[in-house]
Parts: C-alpha cells; structure tokens; sequence
C-alpha cells in the first residue's frame, strides 16, 4: 500500500509538472507562444502520464469477473463464486476491491465492459451499471468484444505452456483460434484469429453460424486451427477434427483481466464508447412469446 501511495505521489508531481508547461505554453504572449506541435506534444505526455482508477467487468460469460487497475498497472481481479452469480456478486466484488486498495465509488473514471455476444441478462447489468456511473459521475466508458477477450486468453495459454506461436516442422503450431460461443438453436458465434508478432489479429469478424459451416470454411487448412470458448462446454465433440485442436478448458471463459487489456488500449487512442448509444450484442432476447405458448 505504502509503494502504491508512493508511486501516486509522483505521479500527481509529474503530471503537475507538465500542466504547468502546457499552461505555460498557452498563456504567453503570442509573438513568444510555443508552435502547436510543442502545445500537442506537452498535451500528450500529459494525458499519458494520467494513472485513472479503471473498473473492468466481465459479465457476458456463464462465470463472471470484475477487476480494478490504475492507468496501465493491473491492480486485482475477483471471479465469482459461480456460474450466472452476476447479480448478486458484482456489487459486493466491486466494493471487496475499492476497499482492498483503499479507493471510493466516486474515484472511478473508467469503466470497461464487454459487449457481447452474451447472455442477456449478463450483458445488461454490465452496460446499465457503465450507463449509470457515466451519469452519476461522467465516467468514461470503453466496450470490448467478448470474442475478442476470449482470444486473448490465448497468449496465457502461450506463455503458461511455453507454446511457440509459429509455424513448427509437425504442423503443431499456435498460430490461428477461433474463439466459439453457444448462441442456441444449433448456431455459434464465432470469429478466428492470425498470431501476428505475439498479438491476435482477427481474420474473420464475428459469425454466426453452425458447426458444419464452421468446419467447411475453417478447418479444411493443413494448419491447425485452436478452439476456445465457452460455446464448447458442451458441444465440444461438434468441433472435433484432424485438424482442430483445443485449449485447455480453463482457458475457455472471458475474464475482467482481459476487458481491462483491450480496453486499455482502446482508451489509449481515445475510443470512448457513447453511454445514450450504448448497445450489447446479445445472443437473443428473451423469446416472451415463445413463453407464452409454452404455458
């Protein structure tokens, strides 16, 4: 805690320092006034050393997550207890970790979520918890691709096993997934991936589509393609081929670690999601006139 508080110390210093340069720049007169590339350049340095206190969450999934960083530096991550357990864990894992690292509610100037594919239920208490803290408390708010998060569940699974991610002798190699979600009714959402210089690269935007139609399009390479997701907790056997191969099953669930990753970088460029316009890719909404037959 003292290192954490040590390193905000200067970070406050550092930023104050570069402010006053650029209020410097700005307030002098105009024959003396720097050239607008010195203004961008002290703009920039000063929004990259800003350290904000970052919420991500992970509620797409059957297992959800929450997890606090502060600018670049991941703080903690808390899963919860079980599966579709968002509802009544968010709240309480939230505040679990403000209080670990001694920070308020009111702190939080990001919130990452991932949009979906997802279940409806997750999805909506994901994007209605960003809604209202951007509201309350004009929180910035950054929406990632559940598929895309899953994907990065690769590079641990590179790391973790000490896999190469390039071409081998015997056809082995990690250098192309496809990340699978259940979006019932026989379909999937899918979406693939090319490992270029340790980063995914999707080669193919999310699909929908059947397993057969997945393996005619996918799998017919010499390569191997890898599989993740939680689509294949229980339709695994669909996706088994000479040239499929799968990630170890604990590899399978999106995580608030990895919505925080992407986010990051899509904060870094300034890709701030519009709260009014703000919309999750569910899988489907609840069918209340299919229900209704059923009574």
């Amino acid at each position: 805690m003292a290192l954490l508080q040590q390193e905000n110390y200067a970070v406050k210093r550092e930023n104050s320092r570069l402010k006053n340069g650029l209020l410097a720049a700005v307030k002098q007169p105009e024959k003396s006034r720097l050239d607008k590339a010195t203004q961008s350049k002290y703009k920039a340095k000063y929004r990259m050393r800003q350290k904000p206190l970052i919420l991500a969450i992970e509620t797409s999934g059957r297992t959800g997550s929450v997890a606090i960083a502060m600018g670049e530096q991941m703080l903690c991550e808390v899963c919860f207890s079980g599966p579709m357990r968002h509802s009544t864990e968010i709240f309480p894992a939230i505040e679990k970790l403000l209080k670990r690292f001694s920070r308020k509610p009111k702190e939080i100037e990001h919130i990452y979520i991932s949009i979906g594919p997802g279940s409806f239920t997750g999805l909506r208490i994901a994007a209605a918890l960003a809604k209202t803290m951007h509201l309350a408390n004009a929180v910035k708010i950054i929406s990632v691709d559940t598929l895309d998060v899953i994907a990065e569940n690769a590079t641990d699974y590179i790391k973790e096993e000490k896999v190469k991610p390039v071409a081998s002798p015997r056809g082995e190699d990690l250098t192309q997934i496809a990340t699978i979600l259940d979006a019932k009714r026989g379909q999937f959402f899918i979406a693939t991936y090319q490992n270029k210089q340790g980063r995914w690269e999707k080669s193919t935007p999310d699909c929908l589509m059947t397993a057969p139609q997945f393996l005619e399009d996918f799998a017919g390479d010499s390569r191997p393609v890898w599989l993740l997701g939680e689509g294949l907790v229980y339709y695994k056997d669909k996706f088994k081929t000479d040239v499929t191969r799968f990630l170890n099953e604990r590899y399978w669930n999106p995580r608030a670690e990895k919505v925080y990753t992407l986010g990051w970088q899509k904060a870094l460029a300034g890709q701030f999601a519009e709260a009014l316009t703000l919309q999750p890719a569910y899988f489907c909404r609840p069918d209340i006139k299919e229900k209704r037959d059923a009574k």
